[in-house]
């Protein structure tokens, strides 16, 4: 789950927080791909991805869709674009590209694909809109776009335990350094319709907080790693943080992940 933010106040993407070169920090991602992975390909495949389509993942983090999609879905290629590959690397397959390429630079043009996809990767641009129009010029005839990021269920009603302090601090703390934001994430619908797109549908996953599982330990490795953003904000402190990530392993958690929202839509055959 790496995205391509080069519109961060930080610089490149995640650096402030979620440094690569961090001992684990490839497992921490593939913890999070873990919870959504089934999900995100079951929509995929509905969609038609299959063999003789190219396909380009984008912000493709340690490459698990990538991967999916060549060896369950059959496709012929997947271009898989991050700007900083070295997990893509570690690990070649028949079929899969890894390009360092920054998504936002204005020559940012590899082709015309059946399928781009993007998850966990738009929530970090403060440019959106415009990237949901240029990752759908990178569309063939017929081809289709997805895109998919989380979908904050912290309301305001929410009661104040550890947890929904914690995931409060870690959206604003990310906001704050890396230029998340995930409020505009429901608007991806309309936004697709915009960028010419037909067929557009939208559907989210919300996986289960359950003691040892991937989503709970992903959520307690990333509060973990972003403890200093997330206190910077006065919302938590060190105490707090840590009663949330015991929470999260904890058989009396009865809270909600944030979901992942996946959007859709198809360029015309025309």
């Amino acid at each position: 789950m790496s995205g391509d933010g080069g519109d961060a106040p930080a610089g490149r993407y995640g650096e402030a927080v979620f440094r690569p070169e961090q001992a684990g920090e490839d497992d921490r991602i593939d913890l999070g791909a873990l919870a959504y992975d089934d999900f995100t390909l079951a929509r995929l495949r509905a969609l038609g991805a299959g063999p003789g389509w190219r396909c380009l993942d984008v912000g493709a983090g340690t490459g698990t869709v990538a991967r999916l999609l060549l060896e369950r879905a059959g496709v012929a290629e997947v271009l898989a674009v991050d700007r900083d590959t070295r997990f893509l690397r570690a690990h070649p397959l028949p079929g899969l590209t890894a390009l360092d390429a920054d998504i936002t630079a204005p020559g940012f043009a590899p082709g015309r694909f059946q399928l781009v996809h993007a998850r966990f990767v738009l929530m970090h641009l403060r440019d959106r809109e415009r990237m949901i129009g240029t990752l759908a010029s990178l569309l063939a005839p017929g081809g289709v776009l997805v895109i998919g990021d989380a979908v904050d269920l912290t309301t305001p009603a929410a009661p104040t335990t550890a947890y929904h302090r914690a995931m409060r601090a870690m959206w604003e703390g990310l906001r704050d350094t890396l230029g998340t934001d995930v409020s505009r994430v429901p608007d991806y619908p309309r936004q697709l319709q915009e960028a010419g797109l037909t067929s557009v549908g939208a559907e989210i996953h919300v996986p289960p907080l359950l003691p040892g599982s991937p989503i709970s330990r992903f959520w307690a490795g990333t509060w973990d790693r972003a403890r200093g953003s997330m206190t910077a904000t006065g919302l938590v402190d060190d105490a707090t943080v840590d009663a949330a990530i015991r929470y999260l392993d904890s058989p009396d958690c009865a809270a909600l992940s944030p979901g992942l929202l996946t959007a859709w839509g198809v360029r015309s055959p025309r």
